[in-house]
């Protein structure tokens, strides 16, 4: 059962819709709704930088006036978030934090059974358009399930999970199943995605269903599909018409140290429907 959840907000459009999801929620869990505004003081002092000793005193300026701006525009967020909230009846509370934004919002999810956020989440409130890393930071780090949502709100119904027998995809339909965020009225549709043979994807499946429908869930289809799977989720969540699609964040090791694989960086980019990560 959800009793708290976290929302990340941000200047984008898809805040409200994320307050929207997190509202819808709370209404049918009884849970708080926290929204947290971050003031980025990483970015701020990396954008005041001095060219040199004469040009120290206008960079001290500049990042006051900076910091002044970032707290303003953050207290603004948390005041729309409250009275967007507070006409639903949804119990709530409004925070605002200094330091990395993906550092405080994993900080806080720790406390948190659920976050949602925004799929083009831009925290550096004073240069909104600025591309940030902090999506992929949060999904790599965060203790707990991400709802991740676009800029239009659909009510979920139809849920399409890939499920392809790793730990993160296990866990993420285990917390799927535990939270159950919308209900259990849904119709669901799960997709192996095969690494080997398929008499082992006909197993998993099975298992899967079990427990699923242990929970009281019903899968009504089920699919395999082959391990290059990018496009392939995509194309089966529009063809079933899904609402939602449910998935394990994968990561990959490299020189630069740990970053999202290319299906969850792929389906993060170009979904246009809500996801339900765990890591």
């Amino acid at each position: 059962m959800i009793k708290r959840i976290l929302v990340a907000l941000d200047p984008d459009s898809d805040t409200q819709v994320a307050t929207q999801y997190a509202v819808e929620i709370a209404g049918r869990s009884g849970a708080v709704v926290t929204g947290v505004a971050v003031v980025d003081m990483g970015s701020i002092e990396a954008s005041s930088i001095g060219g040199g000793i004469g040009s120290m005193y206008y960079a001290e300026k500049l990042r006051e006036n900076l910091t002044a701006e970032t707290r303003q525009k953050a207290q603004e967020l948390a005041r729309r978030f409250s009275d967007f909230v507070e006409g639903t009846g949804v119990r709530h509370a409004e925070v605002v934090r200094e330091g990395v934004p993906f550092r405080r919002i994993v900080e806080d999810m720790k406390y948190h059974d659920m976050l949602i956020l925004g799929n083009n989440p831009h925290f550096f409130y004073c240069h909104p358009k600025q591309h940030t890393q902090t999506l992929a930071k949060i999904v790599e780090q965060t203790i707990g399930p991400t709802l991740v949502v676009p800029e239009t709100y659909t009510e979920v119904r139809k849920i399409l999970i890939a499920y392809d027998g790793t730990n993160e995809a296990a866990r993420a339909v285990r917390n799927f199943t535990h939270l159950f965020p919308f209900g259990r009225d849904l119709e669901i549709r799960i997709l192996h995605v095969y690494r080997n043979d398929d008499a082992e994807s006909k197993l998993m499946l099975r298992l899967i269903r079990s427990f699923m429908e242990a929970h009281d869930f019903t899968l009504d289809t089920m699919g395999i599909i082959s391990n290059s799977a990018k496009e392939k989720i995509l194309s089966q969540a529009d063809e079933f018409g899904a609402d939602l699609i449910i998935l394990g964040a994968h990561t990959k090791s490299g020189l630069r140290g740990v970053r999202l694989g290319d299906a969850t960086s792929h389906l993060l980019e170009n979904s246009n429907i809500p996801l339900f990560i765990e890591h």
